[in-house]
């Protein structure tokens, strides 16, 4: 009995440490984060103010791209992005210290000079490289690094959107789509927690959005569920044109520093085409007043891929989601009206089914919109951000990004992407003949 007793209690005091040693790291990862995010989440307020007030920063575009390029070159950064902070939690690869700075000045400036981006491209690569640095600074091994890059991703993201649960949810499914290791919630969430409270502290509201979800009957679930192939399909529009423009920049504009040059000029061009600055920045009014007054033009959608694929494909820095918000709310706001929903409401399931295919998170994606938008619309946002994870297909925001298994079946996939072909998947041994965790 006393050795039963002896054992428990050693399994208690082993328990109790490491979960004692997470926490600490996590804690000061989410400070870390919570102070930085914030700092850059002020900045590019700023930024967007003064491009507000001072519309002529807008025909500074390409000398603020050669700047961006500059600053990559100098840093010994050019070429890393989101992608290079998902190889560091799927393979262990080291993120560069420098890539933090190189992110933050990049994205203030595009932001300031009207580049289409969004914010949290930056915040992941922040936030990992944070975490990143924070587990080698203290001394943990390869594996715990990955938990601790995967932490400084979740809190980043908080400290931005003020979404802590998704942003913790999302940091543990988007680097491999399919399979979850629960040993990262409780320190991934507590990074969240701890950058979320120091954001609220230093002024930094959530975001949040007043909509009225409809009570529940199968006709209005059906519509849903049309609404939510739509957005599939405005999906794979948005990530194709994307990629699409990537690569055609990237081929016939080798040079860095012309297709700086060229794709800030296009900017340009089209903004003046417009007539206005709606598709510049991130977007956030515009996803507000389709989101609460149900008001969105019919061709914002499309406007704003655009836009926002030659400010990336240029080389400007950002992110890709607040676009994809920006995208599926004003597509939703359009299309929800054709099929009997509230604009607004619509609006609100567009934003979450496209986020949803476009990185390939499906219960994030149901967590941010409640979160969003509130609880009462639940079932609804399940079924659009379901259909749309579903129909989507296998490629995202994220070229790095590995589908483990299959999205309509269940079972695991031939084929994984070639970046990772000699990851293991989940049940079969990887090459030291077990499978490990992050």
């Amino acid at each position: 009995m006393s050795e039963l007793l002896q054992k428990a209690a050693q399994n208690i005091a082993r328990i109790a440490r490491t979960l004692a040693r997470w926490l600490l790291m996590a804690a000061v990862i989410g400070g870390l984060c919570g102070a930085v995010g914030t700092a850059f989440h002020l900045a590019v307020d700023k930024a967007t103010e003064l491009r507000g007030t001072h519309t002529w920063f807008l025909y500074l575009l390409p000398l603020a791209g050669l700047a961006i390029v500059a600053l990559y070159k100098l840093t010994g950064t050019e070429g890393m992005n989101t992608d290079d902070v998902i190889d560091a939690v799927q393979d262990g690869k080291p993120v560069a210290l420098l890539l933090l700075p190189a992110i933050f000045i990049g994205t203030v400036l595009t932001h300031l000079t009207g580049g289409s981006a969004g914010r949290e491209g930056a915040a992941l690569q922040m936030g990992g490289d944070i975490g990143w640095q924070t587990g080698k600074l203290l001394r943990l091994s390869e594996h715990s690094c990955r938990t601790a890059t995967l932490c400084g991703m979740a809190a980043f993201f908080t400290a931005l959107f003020g979404t802590p649960l998704a942003a913790t949810l999302f940091a543990m499914m988007v680097v491999n789509v399919g399979l979850v290791f629960y040993a990262t919630f409780l320190p991934a969430l507590a990074s969240s927690l701890v950058a979320y409270a120091i954001s609220l502290a230093l002024g930094v509201p959530p975001t949040r959005y007043t909509v009225a979800a409809p009570g529940w009957d199968l006709f209005t679930a059906a519509r849903t569920a049309g609404l939510g192939l739509a957005c599939a399909l405005v999906t794979l529009l948005f990530c194709g044109v994307m990629h699409l423009a990537h690569r055609l920049l990237a081929k016939y504009l080798p040079n860095p520093w012309l297709r700086a040059l060229a794709g800030g000029a296009a900017v340009i061009a089209l903004t003046l085409l417009c007539g206005s600055m709606r598709y510049n920045g991130a977007g956030g009014d515009v996803i507000a007043q389709a989101v609460e007054q149900g008001q969105a033009l019919p061709l914002d959608f499309l406007f704003k891929i655009l836009f926002t694929a030659l400010t990336l494909g240029a080389g400007y820095k950002g992110g890709e989601v607040v676009p994809s918000f920006f995208v599926g709310a004003t597509f939703g706001c359009v299309a929800a009206p054709l099929l009997g929903l509230p604009a607004g409401f619509g609006a609100a399931l567009g934003l979450a089914a496209v986020f949803c295919g476009a990185t390939n998170c499906l219960v994030p994606s149901i967590v941010l919109a409640v979160e969003l938008f509130g609880a009462p619309g639940l079932l609804y946002y399940a079924i659009a951000c379901g259909i749309s994870y579903a129909l989507s297909g296998y490629t995202g925001l994220y070229s790095h990004q590995t589908f483990l298994t299959d999205k309509l079946m269940p079972e695991y996939r031939a084929e994984i992407h070639p970046h990772h072909a000699r990851a293991p998947q989940p049940g079969a041994p990887g090459e030291s003949g077990e499978h490990q965790a992050p």
